[in-house]
């Protein structure tokens, strides 16, 4: 069986490196970390993640900043308040909570954050950043930058020569994703719906990305033996098993039948979702070191 990957273990690893780092900013006389949420509306799963975003950011000791506003506001008010944020000097990072109500349009005011206060690495200018290599001032979005560390503490920082798949070609994960594979001197492939006999390119991946969103998508048979297999899929399928109405969460790969293939594998839940968080706060953490002329630590 596979070497089941514990991402819970290693986010634990990263946030206390964060605080550590972050006291001993703090010692050298300069400010602390400051991460500012921007929630619009009410959607429960966003409030859930703001809270957990919230809360963890004051356990790193940062300075941390909220502005929770009603699903009527408008555009113009949204880009004012990140204005302010830009401007200000005790904030290092500002992330606004996805999805937004659909009066407000969600693009223009991503581009609206200061590149250098972008954590969420969203901004053109650190998509391009990444897309060249420029990895030491680049934002990189959380959950690929989670992903590539689980990756790492299995394979090493040295990836050369291995292939890699990554089954899914959205801006967020799978892009990104690929981009950091290429930096480490995999071979990469990005897959997708129109990929001609996925599961025979899939079989070829030493490394295997699954960020398609479809429910145990991936099957064991696609799975090459002894590959590291990342699951990024967070689905939610009925669960008759467990009552009526229940439902229960599962990745995009059918882990029982990959995990007897694979030689690592992410689980989900516990895999990838607990390093989202996790980057996050050492992008922040990032971002305030740039912001002191100091060279960013690395995880």
């Amino acid at each position: 069986m596979a070497e089941v990957i514990d991402g819970k273990s290693v986010a634990e690893d990263v946030v206390r490196t964060v605080k550590a780092l972050t006291a001993e900013l703090v010692a050298t006389g300069k400010a602390k970390p400051g991460l500012a949420v921007v929630i619009v509306g009410e959607d429960p799963a966003s409030q859930v993640y703001v809270a957990s975003k919230s809360r963890t950011a004051k356990e790193c000791g940062f300075h941390s900043l909220q502005h929770t506003l009603p699903a009527d506001t408008s555009q113009d008010s949204l880009l004012k308040i990140i204005g302010e944020l830009n401007a200000d000097p005790a904030i290092n990072g500002i992330l606004v909570q996805l999805p937004l109500p659909g009066h407000i349009d969600a693009g223009k005011v991503i581009q609206a954050i200061a590149p250098e206060k972008d954590v969420d690495g969203f901004h053109f200018i650190n998509v391009g950043k990444l897309g060249t290599g420029e990895l030491d001032t680049a934002f990189v979005p959380c959950t690929p930058a989670g992903s590539m560390l689980l990756i790492e503490r299995v394979r090493g920082k040295d990836l050369s020569g291995l292939n890699a798949v990554v089954v899914g070609r959205s801006n967020i994960v799978g892009k990104p994703m690929a981009n950091l594979l290429l930096a480490a001197n995999c071979t990469v492939t990005i897959a997708h719906s129109r990929t001609k006999d996925l599961p025979a390119l899939a079989r070829t991946a030493d490394i295997l990305v699954a960020a398609v969103g479809r429910p145990k998508m991936i099957r064991g048979d696609w799975v090459k033996p002894g590959a590291t297999v990342i699951d990024v899929g967070i689905n939610r399928i009925p669960a008759p098993e467990k009552g009526e109405g229940k439902s229960r969460l599962v990745g995009d790969v059918a882990y029982a039948e990959a995990a007897k293939e694979a030689g690592a594998i992410t689980p989900v839940p516990g895999g990838v979702g607990p390093m989202t968080i996790a980057m996050l706060m050492a992008n922040t953490l990032a971002s305030a070191y740039l912001a002191a002329g100091l060279k960013r630590p690395s995880f």
